[in-house]
């Protein structure tokens, strides 16, 4: 029980901290950059399916895995090796299908190089020291924009022995550094646009307008709008966009927050935003726990005796009904950092502190919304 209250009252300052922490970096100001995207300048997702060479007996098993035997085929025609009419005595384990997948930044020319990961799809054991071959990289058109190819390395450690094996990390997922040549230039140019939008990242429609007033002070000029909670307007007439942007992204602006409680069940986990308030209400926490033990005992008969051996039944029962534990007022307008200092003082868990703050919301007195994940 006092190892519980100990890891109750750590969760319960930890949250206290961040508390504390969320308070000062609410005050202040962060980067556009850091809050919020430029329209077109983002990421795109490629995908690819290849094969990986060179295992060392870790690969996919040829009888079972069909994908891999097809692609290993098709891949022999193709470089003027007939092996269907021996298709059945194919039986290496040096082979491995995966799915090749990269992130294909903005802006990106042809020629340049990216990062590409390589998950196994079969049922290799390990990919540590294989090849990737020529796999082409598809976007979401269909388009072949990248190609990879190279050595693998996965970072991972497996080895297995008789009686026992050890691994660390995951040895079936690797990655290649620059490991994909772009083949195809991404259809986006800043050159020419009258207009920009930019996209916050956590819509508010406080933040937006800040950052739009914030802009149009900085420039002298009526060019920054807000449209809705997500989305400014950048006018870009007569301006030289690349300048612009850069000049922008570096202003400041004091992002607004919504008062949230988000609590993850699964693990136990509670974060609470710094504007998050409770009305006046009372908090008893506390369960009755009856403890029943059996500690049955051997009596024996004393020497030269004509008793017998017998076992005694000993039964101790132990209550707890908490009371200890007492009713907290909390008055109206509590800041999260007393609710967290109140909820500490009564000795809560954090699966007990789940269940408090489901009950004040449901009964109207948090002001601020749970998200239950």
């Amino acid at each position: 029980m006092a190892r519980r209250y100990c890891f109750g009252a750590k969760m319960a300052f930890a949250t206290l901290f961040l508390a504390l922490g969320l308070d000062a970096a609410g005050a202040q100001p962060v980067r556009i950059k850091d809050i919020a995207d430029f329209e077109g300048v983002r990421d795109n997702q490629l995908v690819g399916y290849g094969l990986v060479v060179g295992l060392a007996g870790t690969g996919d098993k040829l009888r079972t895995s069909v994908f891999t035997r097809q692609t290993l085929i098709g891949m022999l025609e193709r470089l003027g090796v007939n092996t269907r009419d021996n298709a059945a005595q194919l039986d290496t384990r040096n082979v491995a299908a995966v799915m090749v997948t990269a992130n294909l930044p903005a802006f990106s020319h042809n020629g340049s190089r990216v990062d590409v990961a390589v998950s196994a799809l079969g049922d290799a054991t390990n990919l540590q020291g294989g090849t990737l071959l020529v796999t082409p990289l598809l976007g979401a058109d269909g388009e072949v924009y990248a190609v990879a190819q190279g050595a693998v390395a996965t970072g991972a450690i497996a080895a297995r022995g008789a009686g026992a094996s050890v691994q660390r990390g995951v040895p079936t997922a690797a990655r290649i550094a620059n490991g994909a040549v772009v083949e195809r230039d991404l259809p986006f140019s800043l050159a020419g646009r009258t207009t920009l939008r930019i996209s916050l990242r956590n819509p508010d429609l406080t933040t937006a307008r800040r950052m739009a007033a914030a802009i149009n002070t900085a420039v002298r000029a009526d060019v920054a709008r807000a449209t809705d909670p997500r989305t400014v307007s950048l006018n870009l007439v007569g301006r030289d966009p690349v300048g612009f942007l850069t000049d922008i992204e570096q202003l400041r602006v004091q992002p607004d927050m919504a008062a949230r409680v988000v609590i993850e069940e699964a693990s136990g986990t509670i974060v609470m935003g710094a504007d998050v308030r409770v009305s006046t209400v009372a908090i008893a926490q506390g369960n009755l726990t009856i403890r029943v033990t059996e500690t049955p005992q051997v009596s024996q008969p004393g020497a030269l005796s004509n008793g017998s051996t017998t076992v005694v039944p000993r039964t101790n029962i132990q209550i707890d009904d908490q009371n200890e534990r007492r009713m907290g007022v909390l008055q109206p307008g509590v800041s999260l950092q007393e609710l967290v200092r109140g909820l500490n003082a009564l000795g809560v868990g954090p699966r007990d502190l789940i269940s408090i703050l489901q009950t004040i919301k449901a009964a109207g007195a948090l002001q601020a919304d749970m998200e239950l994940r």
